[in-house]
């Protein structure tokens, strides 16, 4: 595989029950990190990512765990490949930083069972909502959001005529409803625990921020491009402030893949879990190309393609 590669790792919404089993009972590399993972996380990664229930799986506090596990095995059980970058949508950004050398596999994985705990904390304390804007302008959906009382804002900009808001229920659903009358396509509010990226998870933030102190992060062996500037991140210092703003700021998916092209990248693989982040690289470029890596099917193509090449 010749091409510039740069690596996707997906992020919460993109879990599903019985993910990472086939990697599991195929590759010894993949099973290597399940079981490194119960020990760091203290959880049943496992059963809840191979058995479920589903509506555990899809709790903050264990979707989050669960999909960083999976990543994190399909990365091992790739065939060796050389990525000029590496991108994460939100959660996924721990996967990319992890791929890159600038977190350690202990440190990623309590950081990550942390985040996910204060994010479902905080939503059982300060309850809040999110609903994607389909079909719409970003712009427009900014402007929507200052026109309704509460607190609502853009949280992901996932591609360019489609935007996640989130914040207070009543705001949320007030500027969904708006937004029907200026002419979206849809305004859908999401199955979640909480108003993700938005002022709403200060208090998490603060605290993540003051847990995130204690470990070390170490320069990126490759860029990452970070959620909240959409511009690569090269230094640990800078990767340390991107992912403290992380929670209560939006996801500038459109830039990230933006820039990703910029640097080089020609193609893509999703690492983990899913095929979410190709369907929004489609429709922000339509001659993007995003592979799945996240099932053993995905990979043993992936390994006949470098054979061949």
């Amino acid at each position: 595989m010749s091409d510039s590669i740069g690596f996707l790792f997906p992020g919460q919404g993109s879990q599903f029950v019985g993910m990472g089993a086939d990697l599991y009972a195929k590759f010894p590399a993949a099973r290597d990190v399940y079981d490194r993972a119960e020990q760091a996380l203290e959880l049943p990664v496992r059963k809840l990512s191979f058995e479920g229930p589903d509506d555990e799986l899809r709790q903050t506090r264990y979707t989050q765990p669960a999909i960083l596990t999976h990543s994190l095995a399909a990365l091992a059980a790739l065939p060796k490949l050389s990525p000029i970058l590496a991108a994460g949508h939100s959660l996924g950004e721990y996967s990319a930083l992890y791929a890159a050398g600038a977190l350690d596999f202990d440190s990623v994985m309590r950081l990550v069972k942390r985040r996910g705990s204060l994010m479902y904390a905080e939503g059982e304390k300060n309850p809040g909502t999110m609903a994607a804007i389909i079909g719409m302008d970003a712009a427009a959906v900014e402007q929507l959001c200052t026109e309704v009382q509460g607190v609502v804002v853009p949280a992901n900009y996932n591609e360019p005529r489609q935007t996640v808001i989130s914040g207070e229920i009543p705001a949320v659903k007030a500027a969904a409803e708006l937004a029907k009358t200026r002419g979206a396509l849809k305004a859908v509010l999401l199955p979640v625990s909480g108003a993700f990226h938005s002022p709403l998870l200060r208090e998490s933030a603060a605290e993540f921020a003051d847990y995130l102190g204690r470990f070390e992060i170490r320069t990126p062996v490759f860029p990452v491009i970070a959620n909240v500037t959409g511009q690569p991140v090269t230094a640990a210092n800078q990767v340390r402030d991107c992912l403290t703003r992380q929670l209560i700021s939006p996801v500038r998916w459109v830039a990230t893949i933006a820039t990703a092209r910029g640097l080089g990248a020609t193609k893509f693989l999703e690492v983990g879990p899913g095929n979410v982040l190709a369907g929004l690289a489609r429709r922000i470029d339509r001659e993007l190309s995003v592979t799945a890596a996240g099932k053993v099917a995905d990979i043993d193509g992936l390994a006949g393609t470098a054979a061949a090449g």
